[in-house]
């Protein structure tokens, strides 16, 4: 593996000579090796510049000084340092460590912010069919937060009720709805039908023995049948932010490329 100290210095003589402009330069730092934790994780300063979006940590299977020491090299970069799926009693032993660090019980998510608030545009709507889901719900809804776009959340309005949704149309009106739902998991069709949005639908693992720990929602949101819905996997809130964050942005980045109206015909007497 190239040294990083060596290869931003190459990139640094070769604008310095101009043989390299400073965008392409940037373009090749994206590409740049990661930075090695202990024995046992290698983090990806480098993924907002890719993607958009910093590196998150998967909580499960690490432990709290794990967790810990990889948020904190994240954060030394003044990005998001976030952990997903964290307990509340692994967070206890990670602010020990980490005094700044916050927690939310609901959504299992622990992070750091960003030194700088990036605020996104566009408006994402996160619905839950039903309480239960809720959890998977504010995991996506927090994340987006976090990332920097503005969120309405709207729970427990499933099917089983459906006047709820439409007592409440308004949450409808976004530029992305994420739709997280267990049991059979028909409330994102039913969104879909009634929005002139992308739709992403979560399907969650709340149901009795014939969901089959979520599998019964995941296959009713694929064979959807209303136009626009796209599916993540079983209780994947943070997939889902992460998708709804990439679609703005590159709606964004589309209306950038129009080109500006023309100026009209004529000018001042």
């Amino acid at each position: 593996m190239p040294d990083p100290t060596q290869t931003l210095w190459e990139l640094f003589q070769a604008v310095a000579q101009g043989q390299l402009s400073a965008e392409q330069a940037l373009q090749a730092c994206r590409f740049l090796p990661f930075e090695r934790v202990g024995d046992f994780a290698h983090v990806d300063h480098h993924r907002p510049l890719r993607t958009g979006f910093p590196e998150a940590v998967w909580g499960p299977g690490k432990t709290p000084e794990q967790i810990a020491q990889i948020l904190e090299r994240l954060h030394r970069q003044g990005s998001l340092a976030l952990a997903t799926r964290v307990e509340a009693q692994v967070y206890a032993q990670i602010r020990c460590r980490l005094p700044q660090a916050q927690y939310s019980e609901v959504a299992r998510l622990c992070w750091i912010p960003a030194q700088q608030t990036i605020r996104r545009p566009g408006q994402i709507s996160v619905i839950s069919a039903g309480t239960a889901d809720v959890p998977v719900a504010e995991e996506a809804a927090l994340t987006a937060e976090l990332c920097g776009f503005a969120v309405k959340r709207l729970w427990d309005v499933g099917v089983a009720g459906i006047h709820r949704l439409l007592h409440h149309r308004a949450a409808l009106e976004a530029d992305v709805l994420i739709v997280v739902a267990g049991m059979e998991g028909a409330l994102a069709s039913v969104v879909a039908g009634l929005a002139d949005c992308p739709v992403i639908a979560v399907p969650t693992s709340i149901g009795y023995g014939a969901s089959f720990q979520g599998l019964a929602a995941l296959l009713t949101m694929l064979n959807s049948c209303a136009a626009g819905v796209g599916v993540v996997n079983i209780d994947n809130g943070f997939g889902a932010a992460i998708l709804a964050g990439q679609i703005l942005r590159c709606g964004q980045r589309l209306a950038a490329r129009l080109p500006s109206p023309a100026p009209p015909e004529g000018g001042e007497g």
